[in-house]
């Protein structure tokens, strides 16, 4: 056995075996006569003393360990990843990752989170081999694994195991969802356990052929998209329910276009057959149209006729529902700490807080320390969908959980972590994280559209489109369908008549999509939200114009547009010397309102002689933020100090002018 030296000048040589390797067994072998123990051994010349030697020796032993071969390899990495579990899954130091980052210029910190787009750009630059999985990242993973532990186990599919597929009902009201759901629970429900149901969580397992599968019990595609513009994607798959009398209605092409944006597969599910005036093929037709092609016609989607209301079709809308899940390979690990999503959160007047997490990976028990979003807590009690109080709960299970001092949202993601302090750490940076956060992560607008698609964080231009007329939808979808090269296309995910809602902004933000509104306006709860999101509204009255925007967007070519907005105008009555260089103005608001750092003019008989800003604002001796008509001011601009009694300053900012406005 030869021995490994270090490349410093003459330190003692020391045994050191192969290194192993985070995603299984060990780093391949060196040739024959250079293998090593399987941890190091000590140098050779006898056991440590306390002397200066063997103090220098164990010192030279430890800066030797350091030494590692660089592990390289496939590398499976969650949606989302904290940068500092992106170092250890990686064994790199976060400074590297960070690094590797800022080359992509993202400034992240250690405990930010970046999305797979970012995270395998890293992994690839470092000689690794990326794939996404279905599962997310746990922080606090040290509580059961070591660092090599948790890296072998993302790396490899030693203890994974196959999980229940989540499902999602969503379609037209009045369409039957609630009753599709009721039937199934009713007749699936474990045998002795009928009736047993007393509490509502927002989700329930049935059990099929002894295979389970979890239902969301959500109302309806606005409360899964929501969750899914907070970063919590929680189906498998989707049900689209179409009633067989009635066809496909708005609601119904929306719930699709967001099931697709999920890229989830669809099951439709073709309800109410057992009417006297159902016409299945008429349903099926109107599929068709709307870009839903079935097995029937040849497509790869499956229908199912059922009567949600005599059980019919039920057993066979189940079982298509395994078949689904089976060819996705729905696996998760349950041996790691558990993470989890939010679905519904309540204040209940005799417990407190109560949260339903629909467990994703690992496994929830009772005790865990636990972080939601912004929020730090133990679970002091947990409860299956039929009210049992429940030890555990592992990767598909949904529960419902007490001990969170606060009301979670849904969408939150649950994570398990080591102990209360580092909760409490965890949490203290999400809360930091939400309030400095300006920019949406992975938002779209057309200003930003060019660099984003230089920078390769964008591959194809997402849109909602909504307009006055039929008409004018498909004239502007087909003329968009021609736009766009290789490297950046243009995605319709949705296209709807009316104003554009709240739904539509939902939709947007979580698709990284531009909202197109086409002779139409954003309701005031849109508006909110959009700004909420940072989602780009852009309204429209000319098609021509609409398809200008959007082609100079996709060559870099589009310039945004402002307009002047006068905020007030002051009369300066006075003048103070304050200091060598300094001119106070003593100002009466005569309209509007003065600003503090607001852009400012100053007008001597309608000539402009300065234009900058405003550089303090004060009442008496206050420094005040804003100064309204009627009362009196002290002015000091910027950089000028020629001011004269009788001067006038105007104050104004510049907005940017939507297209269409």
């Amino acid at each position: 056995m030869s021995e490994r030296t270090t490349p410093d000048r003459g330190r003692a040589p020391i045994h050191k075996g192969p290194p192993a390797r985070p995603g299984g067994g060990t780093a391949p072998h060196r040739p024959a006569g250079t293998g090593g123990p399987s941890r190091p051994s000590r140098p050779s010349g006898g056991s440590r003393t306390r002397s200066n030697n063997g103090h220098a020796q164990r010192t030279t032993e430890r800066r030797t360990a350091t030494v590692k071969e660089k592990v390289t390899g496939p590398v499976t990495i969650p949606p989302q990843i904290i940068v500092k579990d992106l170092a250890e899954l990686l064994d790199v130091t976060p400074n590297e990752i960070i690094r590797q980052l800022i080359k992509q210029s993202v400034f992240a910190s250690i405990n930010q989170v970046v999305e797979y787009e970012k995270a395998s750009q890293v992994a690839t630059d470092l000689g690794f081999e990326p794939t996404q999985s279905e599962v997310a990242a746990a922080t606090g993973a040290r509580k059961t694994l070591s660092a090599s532990e948790a890296q072998q186990a993302s790396r490899d599919d030693q203890g994974m195991v196959i999980t229940p597929p989540v499902v999602t009902i969503m379609g037209h009201v009045d369409h039957g969802k609630t009753s599709l759901l009721d039937t199934i629970r009713k007749t699936k429900v474990a045998a002795g356990e009928a009736g047993g149901i007393t509490q509502h969580i927002g989700a329930y397992q049935v059990e099929v052929n002894d295979k389970k599968i979890t239902f969301l019990d959500t109302p309806g595609h606005e409360a899964f998209t929501a969750m899914r513009a907070r970063g919590a994607q929680v189906a498998h798959v989707a049900i689209i329910v179409v009633a067989a009398d009635d066809g496909v209605m708005p609601q119904t092409r929306e719930a699709i276009d967001h099931a697709r944006a999920a890229k989830m597969p669809l099951i439709i599910a073709l309800n109410k057959i057992d009417r006297p005036n159902a016409n299945p093929d008429r349903v099926k037709q109107q599929l068709v149209e709307n870009d839903v092609l079935i097995e029937e016609f040849g497509g790869d989607i499956i229908c199912v006729p059922i009567s949600a209301k005599k059980g019919e079709g039920i057993d066979e809308l189940l079982d298509y529902i395994l078949l689904v899940a089976e060819l996705q390979d729905l696996k998760a690990n349950p041996n790691v700490p558990a993470t989890g999503v939010i679905i519904e959160a309540k204040l209940e007047k005799s417990s407190g807080p109560s949260a339903t997490v629909l467990v994703q990976q690992g496994t929830l028990k009772m005790g865990d320390t636990i972080v939601v979003g912004p929020i730090a807590g133990k679970v002091r009690a947990m409860f299956n969908d039929r009210g049992k109080r429940v030890q555990k709960a592992p990767p598909s299970t949904p529960v419902s959980i007490l001990g969170l001092p606060e009301v979670p949202q849904a969408g939150d993601r649950l994570e398990v972590v080591v102990d209360d302090k580092t909760a409490r750490q965890n949490a203290q940076t999400e809360q930091e994280r939400r309030r400095q956060e300006n920019t949406h992560l992975g938002q779209v607008s057309l200003d930003t559209l060019y660099t984003q698609m230089q920078e390769g964080t964008v591959k194809e231009l997402n849109v909602v489109l909504k307009s006055d007329v039929q008409g004018s939808a498909e004239a502007i979808k087909g003329s968009l369908s021609k736009l766009g090269e290789d490297n950046l296309k243009v995605r319709l995910i949705h296209e709807g008549i009316g104003n554009v809602s709240e739904t539509d902004v939902h939709l947007a933000s979580a698709s990284g999509a531009i909202v197109i509104a086409f002779n139409v306006k954003a309701d005031g709860a849109a508006q909110r939200e959009a700004q909420k999101e940072h989602v780009d509204i852009r309204y429209y009255n000319v098609i021509y114009k609409l398809i200008d925007d959007i082609q100079a967007a996709l060559t870099g070519m589009l310039e945004p547009e402002y307009r002047e907005v006068i905020g007030g105008h002051a009369e300066v009555m006075q003048t103070f010397k304050a200091g060598r260089n300094t001119i106070i103005a003593g100002c009466r608001i005569t309209d509007g309102r003065i600003m503090r750092s607001s852009q400012a003019r100053v007008l001597r008989k309608k000539d402009k002689v300065y234009e900058g800003k405003v550089d303090s604002l004060r009442r008496g001796k206050d420094d005040v933020r804003e100064v309204l008509t009627g009362y009196e001011c002290g002015i000091i601009l910027e950089d000028f100090t020629a001011i004269e009694v009788g001067d006038i300053i105007e104050a104004f900012a510049q907005e940017r002018v939507m297209p269409g406005a």
